[in-house]
């Protein structure tokens, strides 16, 4: 991941560049708003950590207008509430106060740039895979990762990278889903000036940021039939039309990786996906099994997200229980791994005892383990009232709304106000957190602001 560091407030961003470097960011520091501009035209970037004081909305507003898309966050000293309150107004994602806090930068590149990659397997169903993985990983051949959501296709891929003869090369992923329509052509293929009204500077593509490396194209079913005909061009011509271009086409040597959670086949029948293309990037297919066909592989996990996240909040690690450990290998799990760890994070900070238990094993909502709907039938079984967690003492006769605000806003003060990690410790979108939280301001209710453990009266 490449992280642009734009300011110089009195040496704290260059306090959190190194945490950054030591998460396996590629770090760049320039001082101003036209230094990031003419850095992230010539070179791309992953993420934008900007100092408060600067301009932030005009900085935001000229990559929009240029159809660059890139999440930011604001650092400033202290807890200037104020000042949060602006930079995200403008479109950061998140406010960091400074001095920088190691856990919370390390928190910030993991849920804004999603660069988490633990790649922890012992089932025998994921072992074929990983086998399949290394014997064509050293190959040129393109590879079509699939498996529902969740289930660790992007760590795969950064998997097949490490494992080719392009390791010490970039390797530069776009989410297709994510960047809209009408900015994907120029993320990937990059554009020359004059090509569109606001693009004032040549901007190169990710096909030219991933040369001589790897390019992942994340979900790339959500690709629009009409962009797919111009990237079968490049896959199958090793070259690329910068966006109003008109100095001819550009070389480029890439490995191609792409991933999808949808019936390819089905696609090609309905027209959303184009069958030439799927037969170029089909070359190997590695298909992953979801969570629920890998029992071996939930119980590692656990054990690891346990302790991971113990360490993560300064906590003393704790084993899981057998009735826990039950509970969790029989859930189906919809939402695969990354369901597992938000689930296995909440578990850490809500244990109270000497073992994870299974009343610590809990729903986003708040709601307790027997609303888990298990294969083996562990909920309906376990559903007796001294069972469940939320069912005794000061919780009888209280709504889920009230449990549900009250679990949002605690894992609030103990992320230090910070959004991000919150939704992510809670396992809900930031969107959907922050519409929570603008719900109980508007009920008076009081709500940390970012990097204050404490409460803030709106």
């Amino acid at each position: 991941m490449r992280l642009i560091i734009v300011g110089s407030l009195q040496g704290q961003l260059s306090a959190a560049s190194q945490i950054a470097i030591k998460q396996g960011a590629q770090v760049l520091h320039v001082d101003d708003e036209n230094a990031a501009l003419n850095l992230i035209r010539s070179k791309g970037a992953d993420l934008l950590m900007l100092d408060v004081k600067l301009d932030i909305k005009g900085l935001l507003e000229q990559l929009k207008s240029e159809r660059i898309s890139i999440p930011a966050v604001a650092c400033g000293i202290g807890n200037d509430s104020d000042a949060a309150v602006r930079a995200i107004r403008a479109g950061a994602k998140e406010y960091i106060p400074l001095p920088p806090d190691p856990d919370l930068i390390a928190a910030v590149l993991t849920a804004v740039a999603d660069d988490e990659h633990d790649f922890i397997y012992r089932d025998r169903n994921m072992m074929q895979v990983v086998s399949l993985a290394d014997q064509v990983a050293k190959s040129e051949a393109s590879i079509m990762i699939t498996g529902e959501s969740g289930t660790g296709k992007e760590v795969m891929a950064r998997y097949v990278h490490s494992k080719s003869r392009r390791a010490n090369k970039p390797y530069v992923s776009v989410n297709c889903a994510a960047i809209p329509e009408n900015l994907l052509e120029s993320e990937l293929f990059g554009h020359e000036k004059g090509a569109f009204t606001g693009a004032v500077a040549r901007r190169i593509g990710k096909f030219e940021e991933a040369n001589g490396g790897t390019l992942l194209l994340d979900e790339i079913t959500e690709m629009d039939i009409r962009l797919q005909s111009k990237l079968l061009r490049a896959i199958q011509e090793r070259e690329v039309d910068r966006v109003g271009g008109s100095g001819g086409p550009v070389k480029v040597d890439i490995r191609i990786i792409a991933t999808s959670n949808r019936d390819l086949q089905e696609e090609v029948k309905k027209g959303t996906f184009r069958e030439d293309l799927l037969f170029r990037l089909n070359v190997v297919n590695l298909n992953i099994p979801s969570l629920r066909e890998r029992p071996e592989d939930t119980r590692a996990l656990c054990k690891h997200f346990a302790q991971k996240y113990a360490e993560f909040n300064a906590l003393d690690p704790k084993p899981i229980s057998a009735e826990a450990m039950e509970v969790l290998i029989n859930h189906d799990w919809p939402g695969n791994v990354r369901e597992l760890e938000n689930t296995m994070h909440r578990a850490v900070l809500l244990a109270a005892g000497d073992k994870i238990g299974k009343q610590d094993i809990v729903l986003p909502d708040g709601k307790p383990h027997v609303a888990i709907q298990s294969r083996a039938g562990t909920a309906s079984e376990d559903a007796d009232e001294d069972q469940a967690p939320f069912a005794t003492g000061a919780q009888i006769g209280r709504t889920v709304a009230d449990v549900e605000r009250d679990l949002i806003i605690d894992t609030l003060k103990h992320c230090l106000g910070n959004r991000t990690h919150a939704a992510n410790v809670l396992g809900i979108s930031i969107r959907t957190l922050r519409n929570k939280l603008n719900q109980y301001m508007a009920e008076g209710r009081s709500v940390p602001s970012p990097g204050e453990p404490g409460q803030h009266a709106p």
